[in-house]
């Protein structure tokens, strides 16, 4: 989870540095391009190696997604036009789908009985990897490269538990999930929060003009994941989704209108437990095919994280870039609603 923080946050940051455009000869619109392209590889790798994990265990999804972050990573530090770039950030998207979708799959499983706090707490190394990779995006590409080339080493060697279902493997497993009860839900509100995310990672930097305010949101995303772990003791899942959906609209609000350092981490705060605890939620109703379950989720989910970014990089053709950053509070809004439903069908499983 730590490098697909890096996965996730490196362009975002590098992007932040006029050097980044100037080395790609690319224009905002054409940012927007490298952004769809970075979260179209982890959607096509979260849909695809849901069933592989359920099917074949973690081992083989991890080692193969940790090559690919490598070779992406390597790519992207080189390339020096549009199209390399483009075909780069496909590549590290892919490897970096694959490592989160089994690692979110792997911690639910080997912890059912606190699957929200563990979740919260393994999203932190997904934050500690992105405030590195944005305060330092100069120096530590090759940090990043080297740590990815590490973790593929050790998949490889480490012992994993069974794949729950060994007995067969259907690509198709995924889109028959969508046929379970409440699990559309659960992926609508994954959808809003993803997009929300990859919007502020994406275009903070550019639209503030300072990485640090990005650093800033990134860190408060990490912290965020400490005090949910902590709080789930104390509240239900869908009482902590729904105030984190609160505060990313007054977050957000406050972002846009002020370019603040608070706002940023206002945001981070707020968005910090929805994600992992959503996926908690999800596996405490689908336990058996946590993969496949956890990589349909992600993947509807991960919908608008390609869109969001492109969206808000065409809107300074027709309205300043401000009127795009407000994208996400429509996503915080639509989130406290689903919620609300979520929570009104707690019993069902």
């Amino acid at each position: 989870m730590f490098v697909f923080g890096i996965t996730l946050a490196a362009l975002g940051a590098l992007f932040g540095l006029p050097e980044t455009r100037a080395r790609l000869h690319v224009d905002l619109a054409q940012q927007g391009d490298i952004f769809l392209m970075l979260y179209a590889g982890v959607f096509f790798s979260t849909i695809i190696v849901g069933p592989i994990i359920d099917s074949f265990g973690n081992k083989l999804v991890l080692s193969i997604s940790a090559a690919l972050v490598v070779v992406g990573l390597l790519g992207f530090s080189v390339a020096g036009s549009f199209v390399s770039a483009l075909l780069s950030s496909f590549v590290l998207g892919f490897g970096g789908g694959g490592l989160n979708t089994a690692a979110n799959a792997q911690v639910a499983d080997l912890y059912p009985e606190q699957r929200g706090t563990m979740l919260n707490l393994l999203g932190v190394y997904y934050g500690c990897g992105a405030v590195l990779i944005v305060v330092a995006s100069k120096y530590l590409l090759p940090v990043g490269i080297a740590l990815a080339a590490i973790c593929t080493i050790a998949y490889l060697l480490l012992p994993f538990p069974r794949a729950n279902e060994p007995v067969g493997f259907s690509f198709f497993a995924s889109i028959r999930a969508a046929r379970y009860p409440m699990v559309m839900v659960f992926a609508a509100l994954l959808f809003c929060e993803s997009g929300n995310e990859s919007a502020i990672g994406s275009w903070t930097s550019t639209y503030t003009g300072s990485n640090s305010i990005l650093a800033a949101y990134w860190a408060s995303l990490m912290v965020g994941r400490v005090l949910g772990a902590k709080l789930l003791t104390f509240i239900r899942k869908e009482r902590l989704i729904f105030a984190s959906g609160v505060g990313s609209a007054i977050g957000t609000v406050m972002l846009v209108a002020s370019k603040s350092l608070f706002g940023a981490a206002i945001v981070g705060l707020s968005f910090a437990a929805i994600y992992p605890t959503t996926l908690a939620s999800a596996a405490d109703r689908y336990q058996r095919l946590a993969g496949t379950i956890f990589g349909l989720l992600l993947a509807v989910g991960l919908l608008r994280a390609m869109a969001f970014p492109w969206i808000i990089g065409q809107t300074p053709e027709q309205f300043e870039l401000r009127a795009g950053m407000m994208l996400p509070l429509i996503g915080a809004v639509v989130i406290i609603v689903l919620v609300f439903v979520i929570s009104r069908q707690k019993g069902e499983r």
